[in-house]
């Protein structure tokens, strides 16, 4: 915390990448300024599984309680003040990295009351161009009380974008190139390349693939009408996509239905990605497989089977992308149906995770899909890439 100096205030910290995985431990901090009896303090947001826990902390202790959480139990950590914003990485060997970014310029005094309203990524009141054509935003830039979850909801999934950033290089001699398997509508995809390519003037190429023909020509024609040149969209199957992909940066699958997600994560792992972000959905595959003496007092309730099942799918996928050299995690995610499927698989390649065939880990996998007795799709996918490389 050298590069921070003391007289400095700390507007917003972030810290995640949690590099433990018991159930008790935070997998997210969030600490900002707040006023109380006009005295500074750095209130924490804890968040363990889906509760969120506070305390209050005098600035004095503020970088003592970041170093403590980055030594013991977290990988990332994203720090603003009034003239630069930090990263920190930390991987699993200790190595520090350190990022500073010095801001080009001033802004603002700093509002540090404990009732301000909530900052986010996509700010409120201001106007965006494809959030006004879609209903979100009036052409004020007000947000439309119907369509306010919505808005929360695109924020939310444009901070998970933020926490990869530092994995997507800007001199990479091309432009990044992303495909999002199953856009629909579209409001997300729009949501990453405004973010990517307005907001922080990433070069990039977005491509936006769904079944519906109508859906990618309405999306398509809007593209067009602001000028997003790196935007396109094309009518197609996630399995049978081949497209020019000697070299993807970012595959992104959201709600994806049943075993398509598998196949967008195997071509993910094939093209090896540096960064993937899939939610889930409609995860019928291993209700169906699933058989279990054991489990039968449990299993024999419909609703339970269900969810059981879908856990297992996304927990069973999340290993088999650590196999395959993926430092993954699966996080809670707010789902833009209003469903219980609100889980998020985010894994970044690293290359010092090697394929792990033959090792402890991999048999535990193995000896869980026998017990169970299930033969998931993305293990026979990518067996297949395997032959590939």
């Amino acid at each position: 915390m050298n590069c921070i100096e003391s007289r400095e205030v700390i507007l917003g910290a972030t810290v995640s990448n949690p590099r433990g995985g018991s159930p008790e431990q935070p997998h997210k901090l969030r600490i900002r300024p707040v006023l109380r009896k006009g005295e500074l303090f750095y209130q924490e947001e804890r968040y363990v599984g889906t509760k969120v826990y506070h305390q209050n902390l005098r600035p004095g202790a503020l970088v003592e309680r970041l170093v403590d959480v980055m030594t013991a139990d977290f990988g990332q950590l994203e720090l603003e003040t009034q003239r630069s914003r930090v990263t920190v990485l930390v991987s699993k060997k200790g190595k520090v990295t350190l990022r500073e970014r010095a801001k080009t310029a001033q802004g603002s005094a700093p509002d540090f009351s404990h009732d301000r309203q909530k900052q986010y990524i996509l700010p409120q009141d201001v106007p965006v161009p494809f959030l006004v054509e879609l209903g979100v935003q009036t052409a004020e830039g007000k947000v439309v009380k119907a369509k306010y979850d919505k808005f929360r909801q695109i924020n939310r999934y444009l901070e998970f974008v933020r926490d990869i950033l530092v994995y997507l290089p800007r001199e990479n001699g091309r432009p990044l190139r992303i495909i999002d398997f199953g856009c629909g509508k579209s409001y997300l995809t729009f949501a990453l390349y405004y973010y990517l390519k307005v907001m922080n003037q990433y070069d990039i190429c977005v491509i936006g693939l769904d079944l519906k023909k109508d859906v990618i020509e309405n999306c398509q024609a809007l593209a067009d009408k602001f000028g997003y040149d790196g935007l396109k969209f094309q009518v197609g199957d996630i399995g049978s996509y081949q497209g020019d992909t000697e070299e993807v940066d970012m595959v992104v699958t959201l709600h994806a239905c049943d075993t398509a997600t598998d196949h967008a994560l195997a071509k993910a792992v094939k093209w090896n990605a540096r960064v993937i972000l899939s939610v889930p959905c409609c995860q019928h595959e291993l209700n169906r497989q699933i058989s279990c003496s054991a489990l039968e007092p449990v299993l024999k309730y419909g609703l339970i089977r269900e969810r059981m099942a879908a856990l297992i799918t996304d927990a069973v996928r999340a290993n088999l992308l650590e196999e395959y050299g993926y430092d993954t995690q699966i996080l809670e995610f707010i789902d833009m149906e209003h469903t219980p499927k609100n889980i998020l698989i985010r894994a970044v390649r690293k290359k010092h995770m090697k394929y792990r065939a033959g090792t402890k880990e991999q048999g535990a996998l193995q000896q869980l899909e026998a017990l169970l007795q299930i033969d998931p799709t993305l293990r026979e996918l990518l067996k297949e890439v395997e032959l590939f490389r």
